[in-house]
């Protein structure tokens, strides 16, 4: 009797250790509004580098929200249930997200928002890029190559997503400046380089001749505009083609003077996201992801800032290749 009662002692210590260790790892959901293009995937592929991710002091689950905001609202209330530690949230809908921002914060659950927004209050933080700015500058790009005269079509984000909004914005703001030119058309492609070559395959054929520069507000988007323009046996280099996310093909593409693109780095994003989160759980840690070195002029400050702003970098010519070897 006293070896099984010094038995069942032991294996209560074990399991007390047990708890304890799965305790002091805090549990950390991402949900990110999709995963079929190659921005989100940078950015998912960045969190699960991070240097606590890798030496098992987190334990990370990453959602695919399918694009879908009820998806996403289904999947808070999955780490809600989980008892999460707390939450990293890039949504689909600056407006649906909100509702689980606030699911989260009833059930005690930081939330953090990186790359898209959400309209809440609620958020502890947000790491992400100003998308008005980038809306600005690649229509700036196109309007200048255009010499602020002709037509131009602009093919849109998902729309209710943070970015779409933001980047429309700057867009208008580039064009207010240019009052000769006309926007000919303007759709959502839903980020996808598919729906954009649709797009630019049915606007080429109802203006034909008039269309001198394509406004992407992401990369996907701008390289289906190609692809049309490529299809319909024109030149590419006939147009003013301008995106946003330097994703890989757009790299390539601005090797080849078809495309200008604007590099927006998810991995600082998700990487910066993710040490504030741990903060959050664990008071004492401090930032493991060296983009705060990287981003001097985004200082960490003890993690309590309500904002980090990573900043844009133009690909040109001479840092396309260095970019380029980034993604080896």
């Amino acid at each position: 009797m006293s070896k099984l009662i010094k038995s069942l002692a032991i294996a209560a210590a074990l399991m007390s250790s047990t708890a304890a260790g799965a305790k002091d790892m805090p549990k950390i959901g991402a949900a990110v509004y999709g995963l079929n293009a190659e921005f989100m995937q940078i950015w998912a592929h960045a969190l699960e580098e991070h240097p606590a991710v890798k030496q098992k002091l987190v334990d990370l689950t990453i959602f695919d929200g399918r694009y879908d905001a009820l998806v996403q609202q289904e999947q808070f209330e999955t780490m809600i249930t989980q008892n999460f530690d707390a939450i990293i949230f890039v949504p689909i809908d600056i407006e649906a997200g909100a509702a689980a921002v606030q699911a989260a914060h009833d059930a005690g659950i930081p939330v953090f928002g990186s790359n898209t927004r959400v309209n809440s209050d609620l958020l502890n933080s947000y790491v992400g890029s100003n998308d008005v700015e980038s809306g600005y500058m690649e229509a700036k790009y196109v309007l200048d190559k255009i010499g602020c005269k002709g037509n131009v079509v602009i093919i849109e984000g998902p729309i209710g997503q943070s970015a779409q909004i933001q980047r429309l914005e700057g867009n208008e703001k580039a064009l207010a400046e240019c009052p000769d030119v006309k926007v000919l058309e303007k759709k959502t492609a839903n980020w996808s380089r598919a729906e954009a070559q649709n797009l630019m395959e049915n606007w080429l054929t109802a203006h034909p001749g008039d269309i001198a520069g394509v406004i992407g507000q992401n990369d996907e988007m701008a390289l289906g505009a190609i692809e049309a323009i490529k299809s319909a046996s024109l030149k590419v280099e006939d147009f003013a083609i301008a995106g946003i996310d330097g994703v890989t093909d757009a790299l390539m593409a601005v090797k080849n003077n078809e495309m200008a693109s604007i590099l927006q780095d998810g991995a600082a994003q998700a990487q910066g996201a993710l040490d504030l989160a741990i903060k959050a759980v664990q008071p004492d840690y401090e930032p493991m992801s060296e983009i705060w070195k990287q981003y001097p002029d985004m200082p960490w400050n003890g993690g309590k800032d309500a904002e980090y702003s990573v900043p844009w970098t133009p690909v040109t010519l001479d840092n396309a290749d260095a970019l380029l070897a980034k993604r080896q």
